[in-house]
């Protein structure tokens, strides 16, 4: 199997099933065939079609398409970007299909037109024409700057027209929502009605690490370490990795010797598996993990919609932020650096989740306390 190829099957009126078979996704077709399982080629095949197909429908060098393919290549005899490839895999699905959109809706345009400073006003109106879908209108802007920075720094472009424009998500951070103690009981009581253990696994081990989910699924036992887990994110911030220290508190000194008796194929090294003893992968712990919360209706109340809204594994971090804050005595400043956030979203999670409980469970015993001297103010007066 040739890789890159892009297989698209149709079924046939007559019951036969068609392949049509492309050089890459969105690139020319290489030919169509009937056949009932997916059409394979030599090397050679594939090469000398290609080199006829380039040579007849090359890329306009001047128009965006070619930036796109040279930043992400579809050819499978030449690589990508170095850019491009230094994207965490999961990012460049995400991106990737952005990327295909920006492709579909902007390819064609010549690179001087990015040149001229009212293109601001271009991207813009695309983001807003796509505003029923405000997340994925970002992604899709931040996919069109990073390209146009890519760009940029070779020459090809000489301004950023996509750089400096507001997002639309109201939720793109998030660092203010957590799960709470009846989230993670509720999740623990159908993933283990529903016998899926090994996904409460990953929940409690988030709760008590913050680790986004491709580094949960591929922490190893080589990382955890006498007082803390030390491990090289996978997600890069500012184009760098940055390594995530997390000390061992005493309920994830815990979970660790338990999640220490699951059962492991031979050479597993991974702290979390599935079910059948292998490492998870990052879109089957996301998937398992997103139905057994809906199932448990993990949930928070937009507060300007009024919209329910499922909580992500990714809030799962505010958690910890909350454990940290109250089970240490870690500054803000401490916590912020061991989340990767800034001080001023720990002090947004003190303030809501921390300082707010903490007023509240006052009044409650201040109430407390007012109801009992009442009470004996009313005997006293009985006795007389």
């Amino acid at each position: 199997m040739i890789k890159g190829l892009h297989y698209v099957r149709s079924k046939r009126a007559n019951g036969f099933t068609r392949w049509y078979v492309y050089a890459w996704r969105g690139g020319p077709l290489i030919g169509k065939f009937d056949c009932k399982n997916k059409p394979s080629f030599l090397p050679r095949e594939v090469r000398n079609v290609l080199k006829a197909l380039e040579k007849k429908r090359g890329v306009d060098p001047t128009t965006l398409l070619s930036l796109i393919r040279e930043w992400r290549s579809c050819d499978p005899n030449r690589p990508s970007s170095p850019e491009w490839a230094a994207l965490a895999p999961s990012t460049r699905r995400t991106w990737g299909s952005a990327l295909d959109v920006v492709e579909k809706k902007w390819g064609n345009v010549p690179l001087d037109v990015f040149n001229d400073p009212r293109m601001v006003g271009k991207v813009v109106a695309w983001r807003d024409s796509r505003a029923e879908t405000p997340r994925a209108a970002d992604i899709g802007v931040t996919v069109l700057r990073a390209l146009l920075e890519f760009g940029r720094l070779r020459g090809r472009v000489t301004i950023n027209v996509a750089s400096n424009i507001p997002t639309l998500y109201r939720n793109g951070q998030r660092a203010e929502i957590v799960w709470t103690d009846e989230d993670m009981d509720r999740f623990a009581a159908v993933a283990r009605e529903r016998g899926r253990i090994h996904v409460l696994d990953g929940l409690r081990l988030a709760a008590l690490t913050g680790l986004r989910r491709e580094d949960l699924v591929t922490l190893t036992w080589a990382e955890v370490g006498e007082h803390a887990i030390e491990k090289v994110a996978l997600k890069r911030s500012k184009g760098k990795r940055r390594r995530a220290t997390v000390p061992r508190i005493p309920a994830l000194n815990a979970l660790l010797e338990e999640l220490r008796t699951r059962y492991r194929k031979d050479g597993v090294e991974t702290v979390l598996v599935n079910s059948f003893g292998e490492p998870w992968s990052g879109d089957g712990f996301g998937g398992s993990f997103n139905r057994i919360r809906d199932e448990a209706e993990i949930v928070f109340i937009d507060a300007d919609t009024g919209e329910r809204k499922g909580k992500h594994l990714h809030d799962v971090r505010g958690t910890f932020c909350t454990k940290l804050l109250t089970e240490t005595d870690l500054s803000e400043r401490e916590v912020a650096d061991i989340m990767g956030w800034s001080p001023d979203k720990v002090a947004s999670i003190r303030r809501v989740y921390v300082d707010q409980s903490s007023v509240v469970r006052a009044i409650g015993a201040r109430i407390s306390k007012s109801h009992n001297s009442g009470n004996s103010v009313q005997k006293v007066e009985e006795g007389v």
